[in-house]
């Protein structure tokens, strides 16, 4: 009988989604306040501060780690429940380099414009998750067209964002919706150029 092995099939989404376990594991076991800057060394760095001071180096390494620190256990599987449902079919789709080229522009892009809009501070991958989301409605899309999944993921998703964002339930909208328009970028961007005419 042929022996079945385990596959990384996804080394950039797995890797991702094994360090946020591990950051809120080792949180959990230090007993640190991930929501708290000054209370250990996690809290430290996977938490963008409210109070951005631009001559803190940590600050620089927290446009990246934010998206992996999470504030609940809910709040860590709710994230990489999808994340994980979605995002390998789209790294065996575009490849890890690229994956990981879209993860990392839109933790910065939402970091950017969180500390330039916002006295809040942000954590979690949610950003990630709705880039992932709308990026997945580009799946199949055939040149010259826009994907009825692509419009009904930016009304029932991303619509319902803008109309949460009105409220106050300490959840950031503004990365949700920043994660879906990045998404819709990445997604035209790259039909773009796979119907680009070769040389």
């Amino acid at each position: 009988m042929k022996s079945i092995k385990i596959r990384y099939n996804a080394p950039v989404v797995l890797t991702f989604s094994l360090v946020c376990s591990a950051v809120y594991i080792l949180n959990y076991i230090l007993g640190g306040d991930i929501n708290n800057n000054q209370n250990g060394l996690i809290g430290q760095f996977f938490v963008l501060p409210g109070d951005w001071h631009w001559g803190d180096w940590r600050n620089y390494i927290r446009i990246f780690t934010y998206t992996m620190g999470h504030a609940s256990t809910e709040h860590i599987v709710g994230n990489l429940s999808i994340f994980l449902l979605i995002a390998p079919i789209m790294e065996e789709k575009y490849g890890s380099k690229n994956i990981l080229t879209m993860m990392a522009t839109t933790a910065i892009v939402t970091a950017i414009f969180q500390v330039l809009l916002f006295s809040t501070g942000l954590l979690g991958a949610s950003g990630l998750v709705f880039m992932f989301i709308v990026l997945v409605s580009f799946a199949d899309v055939k040149e010259g067209t826009i994907p009825l999944t692509f419009i009904l993921v930016v009304i029932f998703f991303v619509g319902k964002e803008v109309m949460s964002s009105m409220g106050n339930d300490h959840v950031s909208q503004y990365a949700h919706i920043a994660g879906g328009i990045l998404g819709g970028i990445f997604g035209f961007t790259a039909q773009t150029a796979k119907n680009a005419p070769k040389t």
